[in-house]
């Protein structure tokens, strides 16, 4: 086995736990704010919090070192050809939209969560972030499976 496959099968793992994590956390979410239990949903809350930290975060370092080490083994110059091109920013793009939209929505839902108990209802407040996290995170998801796309069919 080369470096290049070690690093190859670094990205690999990256991606699959990146993509997994967030398309799991989002049908998980989903339906534990269906339930409208307060603990359950600030279960649910804390769980995508944890998740994130655990497996989105190792997702994306395995992605990056893997994917720049194995352009490095390969001996691509930065940026590299087309498609390498395109997954980069793609995988730019989903990291605006994470860092600048999901997170800070993810974070007031967090505080809102903490306050859930049997006496405390889930406020439309924290409804209206569910509404709004859930439709950019299928936004941001858009640009990762792009990403994917392009490091497996390699057009141009």
């Amino acid at each position: 086995m080369t470096t290049y496959d070690v690093l190859k099968f670094l990205h690999i793992l990256g991606v699959i736990l990146l993509l997994g994590n967030i398309t799991v956390t989002a049908v998980w979410k989903v339906f534990a704010d269906r339930t409208r239990d307060a603990r359950i949903v600030a279960y649910g809350q804390r769980m995508v919090t944890g998740t994130d930290f655990g497996i989105t975060v190792p997702g994306i370092a395995l992605t990056m070192i893997g994917g720049y080490g194995a352009m490095y083994a390969a001996r691509y110059d930065f940026p590299g050809p087309a498609w390498l091109v395109w997954s980069q920013l793609s995988f730019l793009a989903a990291g605006f939209f994470w860092l600048g939209i999901l997170i800070p929505i993810q974070v007031r839902q967090a505080r809102i969560a903490r306050q859930f108990s049997d006496d405390f209802a889930i406020t439309e407040e924290y409804r209206r972030l569910s509404r709004r996290w859930l439709f950019w995170g299928l936004v941001a998801t858009v640009p990762l499976v792009a990403a994917l796309y392009f490091m497996i069919a390699k057009p141009g």
